[in-house]
């Protein structure tokens, strides 16, 4: 059987800043991003199994990516946790808003790196994670692609 490639496209709002960055970016700022996820697989052959002829449910791909970034992500503030920001995002999350802190700098390409990690370690044993992009507007993205990794 053929390998085929599914992809699925997820949609979030999300604020960043990037800390020690010499333009506009260094400042607290959102983007609605669209994500980009496309796994590789052969289709399920046997004809007794509900998802026959499917290389991944799309609704089983949307469970994934929705439940592990989509849903921590959308509407959050993503910053560094070596950031200056970190008084303001105490008190920020004090007052119900959405922070998230992670160990590198929320560039979109440290970003899509992070999700292919994320995605890889849910994905069924008979799937491969073949690609991913993240767009930050129409015109500018991050892509990752299996193949360019060691």
């Amino acid at each position: 059987m053929s390998e085929i490639r599914i992809t699925k496209q997820f949609t979030f709002e999300m604020a960043h800043a990037l800390h020690g960055y010499d333009g506009k970016c260094k400042n607290i700022h959102g983007h609605s991003y669209k994500l980009d996820v496309c796994v590789i697989g052969e289709p399920i052959e046997d004809s007794s199994h509900p998802k026959c002829g499917m290389v991944i449910d799309f609704g089983d791909l949307k469970h994934i990516v929705k439940s592990e970034i989509v849903d921590k992500l959308d509407h959050a503030i993503m910053l560094n946790t070596n950031s200056p920001h970190q008084n303001l995002a105490q008190e920020l999350q004090s007052s119900g808003h959405k922070i998230v802190e992670v160990n590198y700098q929320p560039t979109s390409e440290n970003m899509v790196a992070d999700f292919a990690e994320t995605i890889k370690a849910k994905l069924d044993k008979n799937l491969r994670l073949h690609s991913l992009k993240l767009r930050e507007t129409e015109t500018a993205f991050a892509e990752w692609y299996a193949a360019d990794q060691n």
